[in-house]
């Protein structure tokens, strides 16, 4: 009954996080009905996505022509002080409140087995690679922000524990998020006294 584009824009989209067969199936529609520019300003903007580089500290995309994202080459950011967050969308949610100067590692989606994935491995052993080649083997402090749930604490150990040789202290987000919260949708004040209360 829908055409293939239809088809295959709904097996595309569906796939995303947070939208679902009905949802892409909405969105279709909903493009289809706003007429052709609206079509082409979105493909455009969704092509364009190709154009962004992944910063080879931190692993967020960005589009300068260096190879560090705006945060990472920021030399008013402290380099020794580095948090380590699951998501991109996380990172955004702590720059917020403007809290926090230091420097970001994004680690990617943490899995709920308890054992880290071999992107995940990668990523801290390039951090231990900074640490010991620009901090003469120790950043002043690392800070886990994993999301306060029952997995984000046991994922928050294993990293403490991959990390124990690599910095002063390491500590973790202030309890001001909730117990099963999630950073992203956090507000810039309970992130605020997370970053300020982090033990």
């Amino acid at each position: 009954m829908l055409p293939q584009p239809i088809r295959n824009f709904i097996d595309i989209f569906s796939k995303l996080p947070g939208i679902g067969p009905r949802q892409a199936t909405r969105l279709a529609f909903k493009l289809i009905v706003e007429g052709k520019n609206r079509l082409e300003e979105t493909a455009k903007a969704i092509d364009n996505l190709k154009f962004l580089k992944i910063c080879s500290f931190c692993f967020f995309p960005y589009s300068s022509q260096n190879n560090l994202c705006d945060i990472c080459q920021n030399k008013n950011r402290r380099k020794d002080i580095i948090m380590i967050v699951e998501k991109e969308t996380d990172l955004i949610s702590l720059e917020r409140p403007k809290k926090y100067n230091g420097r970001y590692l994004i680690i990617g989606e943490l899995s709920k087995n308890g054992v880290l994935e071999s992107m995940e491995k990668l990523r801290l052993n390039n951090l231990k690679t900074f640490i010991q080649k620009e901090l003469n083997g120790q950043a002043e402090e690392i800070i886990i922000a994993t999301n306060p749930t029952t997995y984000g604490d046991l994922n928050a150990m294993i990293i403490t524990k991959e990390l124990k040789d690599f910095a002063k202290k390491i500590t973790r987000l202030g309890r001001g998020i909730p117990t099963g919260g999630e950073i992203e949708f956090s507000d810039e004040e309970t992130l605020a006294s997370a970053l300020e209360r982090r033990i």
